[in-house]
């Protein structure tokens, strides 16, 4: 049976769509932070039968036969996780990092119950407490940020004293580490000892981190959070998907949470994704890999500064970096992601620290390597996207402007291809002019 044959015939225009897509990440360069491209292996895991199993429950406990593969499957998913992150408990069913937070919450907290996150305009993430997210609907929230860009010491990084300050002053029942767009080391010791202080539960969201802490790059949580969540699909480069680690103490309420708390049945070819993820993760290839993210975010920061671009806290510690681009070239992020969306670069529009912006338009843009990493670029090519970068923002970038980075873009995914197999399979079809607007 060929890829996509079956597909091709039954309903060619989801089918050219694929087609498209595939084209576009092989085509542009992707600097998205949260985005990766999995290996082979994890596509065929997630495309298999194991979809049409319903599997509510857990492994040699659920309310439906026939799922002795499946729990196969989730088992080693399970034991894998515990092994790769050093866990005592892991539950491996949520079905996004969203999922994954709701859940360490209703484990652990009431409706009402006082929660500290980072403020998400200082680089925290929407899940955190966001008045428009269920977190900060359900909880009472407050939030630490970061120090102003002209402080005398660490300015732009988390201001750990206005963390003990908060804390102590509005003693939260949880206290919730991580962040979405934070490009230094986070201490999770001091958390640790603060919530100690106070009596508090400690959360850790890693989504960002996780491929790096598993590969020793970054502190682990593990030792000092009650609980830790993450996704799966950045820089561990698995299945979209999510995760929670805990203490065994912990673990028949995180249990309860996730099932029947807050999901029904698992999505067992997911699952089995991940199981195939982790067990990547453990090889030293992997490790390799993730070196080389953090390297070469060092690598286009410094070019990008070289380039005339303030980065946000001067540098970066792990796989991503926020740009100044309004501050710098007077570019709003919303400009000048629109600018290099036209010569096939992607990123997205980022907040930036006491930002004067719109979310929506934003001063700075975002960008991270692990997608480009994947693809086996390095710190030579990462000097050419940032030049190419530069010469996209800067100036009045002429049609011949556009044209010449347009050409530096193709050359450097033509040196690296992805996907080749499958863009070899996946050729357009002739179809009518449909209309797909919602």
């Amino acid at each position: 049976m060929q890829w996509f044959s079956h597909l091709r015939d039954v309903d060619p225009e989801i089918y050219n769509a694929i087609c498209a897509e595939t084209q576009r990440q092989h085509a542009k360069l992707e600097l998205i932070a949260s985005e990766n491209f999995v290996d082979y292996s994890v596509l065929e895991a997630l495309g298999q039968p194991m979809q049409n199993k319903y599997a509510e429950g857990y492994p040699r406990k659920r309310y439906y036969g026939g799922c002795e593969f499946v729990d196969i499957a989730e088992s080693l998913a399970i034991k894998r996780a515990k092994q790769l992150f050093g866990a005592e408990h892991a539950n491996v069913q949520p079905h996004s990092g969203a999922q994954a937070n709701a859940s360490a919450y209703m484990a652990f907290l009431q409706p009402g119950d006082t929660i500290m996150g980072m403020e998400l305009a200082h680089g925290g993430h929407l899940t955190h407490g966001h008045p428009l997210n269920l977190s900060g609907k359900l909880y009472n929230v407050v939030a630490y940020g970061v120090r102003p860009a002209d402080a005398p010491e660490g300015p732009e990084q988390i201001d750990y004293e206005q963390v003990r300050q908060v804390a102590r002053e509005h003693k939260p029942k949880l206290i919730v580490v991580g962040a979405s767009a934070y490009p230094r080391l986070l201490d999770f010791a001091f958390f640790r000892e603060t919530a100690d202080e106070i009596g508090a539960l400690l959360m850790v969201d890693m989504a960002h981190i996780a491929g790096l802490v598993a590969a020793g790059l970054h502190p682990s949580p593990v030792p000092y959070a009650d609980v830790v969540t993450t996704t799966v699909h950045k820089t561990l480069r698995g299945p979209r998907s999510g995760l929670i680690l805990c203490r065994k103490d912990h673990a028949k309420a995180i249990d309860s949470a996730v099932f029947p708390g807050q999901q029904g049945g698992p999505l067992e070819h997911v699952i089995a994704a991940k199981a195939v993820c982790f067990k990547l993760a453990m090889e030293d290839e992997f490790q390799g890999y993730q070196r080389q993210i953090v390297k070469n975010a060092q690598t286009l920061a410094l070019a990008l500064q070289e380039e005339g671009l303030r980065i946000v806290s001067g540098g970066t510690d792990n796989h991503l970096m926020l740009v100044d681009v309004k501050g710098s070239l007077g570019l709003t992020g919303k400009a000048a992601e629109e600018r290099l969306d036209s010569v096939d670069i992607t990123c997205n529009k980022n907040t930036i620290p006491y930002d004067t912006e719109k979310p929506f338009i934003a001063s700075g843009l975002r960008f991270g390597t692990p997608a480009l990493t994947t693809r086996g670029f390095k710190e030579p090519e990462f000097k050419r996207v940032g030049a190419l970068i530069g010469a996209a923002l800067k100036g009045e970038f002429s049609e011949e402007q556009q044209l010449k980075v347009r050409a530096g873009v193709a050359a450097l995914a033509a040196e690296f291809p992805l996907y080749s197999e499958l863009r070899e399979v996946l050729q357009p079809v002739e179809i009518a002019a449909a209309e797909v607007a919602p």
